[in-house]
């Protein structure tokens, strides 16, 4: 009796892992807005998810009008070597840049009423970019075809609208397929309403999905993307740089400002945006204008450079440039850039007028800084001498501009002058000697 019990318990256990190993992983992604450095990121991480499933097929869900032409490209080639087959269900709309990643998959499969094709490179104003740009695009769609067996001819008729082919396309219209014609054409394998409906089609009826999902992590990443987002960051950025020079040594005005650049470069440069020179050019910027403040009296072609390096930088990091190339990157797109720094920027100057007041009237201020005055007349004093020091003269040990080492009577004093520039060497007399140093002027000889 217990030999039959064990028979029939392997019996199971083995029937039982056959209907495992026999059922396919199916991972299932979704492009469905447009392509740039966000959904080039998406479509790595999705197919690392992948991967770590060991899925059988991964399947995208398409319904795009297009986008970046060097993200499309990145898309397609990860696609075109991806070790399991990729299908694309086109639900709607394979436009552009979409119908490039459609070609590169290694069967298309479209709902009824959808289309592909038309994938034409356009520049900011919607038209034709240069014969270089088409031309580039033309050879990774021709080639794209040819790797998958479809007509390259026609994949390049999609761009060119001076390609003509008999019964297919005419002179001076991009081709585009309704579903029909893409079936009849070899540029779809089948009508269908869904992915269960693609999946009964190749007769895998044993399967389960998995949606890539976005972590967490990577959806406050594409939170901190959103423009609005990044102009609060820039407000904090400048606005925490001000205050801290208003008030030196308080310390939480200079860490926001730190923690705010850190959100608004992380997830631009993770997305593939902030690209190194960018990132460098903001902490040249930052670097100049500290220069102009603390170390160069008044504001002038260092302060100047500075404001224009780091925000010129906040601007080009929300664009997909190639280098200061804007071919690809939309009018729109330059324009809400600049009105999201610009915005950031009188937001944090209103800030700084009016809500400085505020700032050092408010409890906490009060109990970081020093509200009372130490008067001359109750016994403060930070001066030590001996004696006073006014009207003694003396030399500047070092140049003065303002602030530097002056030489009275064989000792080596600080002083600083009242925004004058004094050489080395120079003549010079006390002209108020309360405080830590002296307050020199030069004399006149």
């Amino acid at each position: 009796m217990f030999k039959v019990r064990y028979c029939f318990i392997l019996l199971v256990f083995l029937l039982s892992s056959s209907i495992t190993w026999a059922q396919k992983k199916v991972v299932t992604m979704k492009i469905d807005d447009v392509i740039d450095p966000r959904m080039n990121r998406y479509t790595e991480l999705a197919l690392a998810f992948a991967e770590e499933e060991e899925a059988d097929i991964v399947i995208i869900e398409m319904d795009t009008y297009g986008g970046a032409v060097n993200d499309a490209d990145d898309i397609r080639t990860r696609v075109m070597e991806f070790s399991v087959p990729v299908w694309v269900f086109i639900n709607k709309d394979a436009a552009s840049a979409g119908a490039l990643i459609s070609i590169a998959c290694d069967s298309i499969y479209m709902a009824p009423g959808s289309s592909i094709g038309a994938a034409t490179v356009v520049v900011q104003d919607g038209s034709a970019a240069p014969d270089k740009y088409q031309s580039y695009m033309r050879s990774i769609m021709r080639s794209t075809a040819e790797a998958n067996n479809r007509d390259p001819n026609i994949a390049e008729a999609m761009v060119d609208e001076d390609i003509e082919i008999d019964s297919i396309s005419k002179a001076g219209e991009v081709l585009t397929f309704s579903t029909s014609e893409a079936i009849k054409h070899g540029f779809c394998e089948a009508e269908v309403n869904s992915i269960d409906e693609l999946l009964e089609l190749n007769d895998i009826t044993d399967y389960s999905i998995s949606e890539f999902t976005l972590s967490s992590s990577e959806k406050i990443i594409r939170f901190f993307l959103n423009p609005i987002i990044s102009g609060i960051l820039i407000l904090v950025i400048i606005g925490g740089i001000y205050f801290e020079l208003q008030t030196p040594g308080v310390g939480f005005p200079l860490l926001a400002a730190i923690i705010a650049v850190i959100l608004y470069f992380i997830p631009y440069y993770l997305n593939g945006m902030a690209a190194n020179w960018e990132i460098i050019m903001f902490i040249v910027g930052i670097a100049l204008i500290a220069l102009e403040i603390l170390v160069i009296p008044g504001f002038g072609i260092a302060g100047i450079a500075g404001l224009i390096f780091t925000l010129g930088s906040l601007i080009l990091v929300m664009l997909n440039n190639d280098f200061f190339d804007f071919s690809f990157v939309k009018a729109s797109e330059i324009f809400q850039a600049t009105a999201t720094i610009l915005a950031g920027l009188f937001g944090s100057l209103i800030i700084m007028f009016f809500g400085g007041v505020r700032l050092t009237n408010s409890r906490l201020f009060k109990r970081i800084a020093l509200q009372m005055v130490q008067n001359r007349s109750d016994g403060y004093t930070s001066n030590f001498k001996q004696e006073s020091m006014a009207g003694k003269t003396g030399t500047a040990y070092t140049v003065l501009r303002p602030s530097g080492k002056v030489i009275i009577e064989g000792a080596l004093y600080d002083a600083s002058t009242r925004g004058d520039y004094i050489e080395k060497n120079d003549k010079i007399k006390v002209i108020n000697d309360e405080g830590t140093s002296l307050k020199v002027k030069k004399l006149d000889e």
